[in-house]
């Protein structure tokens, strides 16, 4: 009976472990997520803002093929950017609530509308509602001797607060936030 016992108790650990190690696991994701900050030390708790996005790359393509012109754009890829802040803030020069939002764009010629959002865990901007909107502000873009071949979102420090910069290509669009 020992002998019965020992062996049902196997057959049940090697139908788990078989169960645990057929378990399919997606690859890289060709738009990896990332996240940024300010500040952006990993040993300061007390943060201002996070933004949670994916990186889309050019990849040979131009940047108004994939962020298309007069166009709602989900400022990334796949889900939606969702950007925190933690405390109120002012945001392109409108007051903004302490919460998640996310971060749609409008890209255009020299000016880029910035869109902060109530909804929230939207793939993409497929469900994109302009009823919304918690915020468009109106942010100028530039151009960089540089090319950025990932789309990145990046801080920088400014009298105040911070800057949150998009890159993409050669474009720039930066956005001040104070206290």
């Amino acid at each position: 009976m020992k002998k019965v016992l020992t062996i049902a108790l196997i057959a049940v650990a090697l139908v788990f472990t078989a169960e645990a190690n057929a378990q399919d696991f997606s690859g890289l994701d060709k738009s990896p997520m990332d996240a940024a900050s300010y500040p952006a030390s990993y040993k300061v708790s007390d943060k201002t803002v996070r933004v949670i996005y994916s990186r889309p790359q050019l990849k040979g393509r131009a940047l108004s093929e994939l962020a298309k012109p007069g166009e709602v754009w989900r400022t990334g890829a796949n889900e939606a950017t969702e950007i925190t802040f933690y405390k109120d803030v002012n945001f392109g020069g409108k007051a903004i609530k302490a919460g998640t939002y996310s971060l749609f764009t409008i890209p255009g010629e020299g000016t880029w509308t910035i869109i902060l959002n109530k909804n929230l865990n939207q793939w993409g901007h497929y469900s994109y509602d302009e009823g919304a909107d918690e915020t468009r502000i109106t942010a100028t873009a530039s151009s960089s001797g540089k090319s950025l071949e990932e789309f990145s979102i990046a801080f920088a420090e400014a009298d105040g607060g911070a800057r949150m910069v998009l890159g993409w290509g050669k474009t720039r669009v930066a956005v001040p936030i104070t206290l």
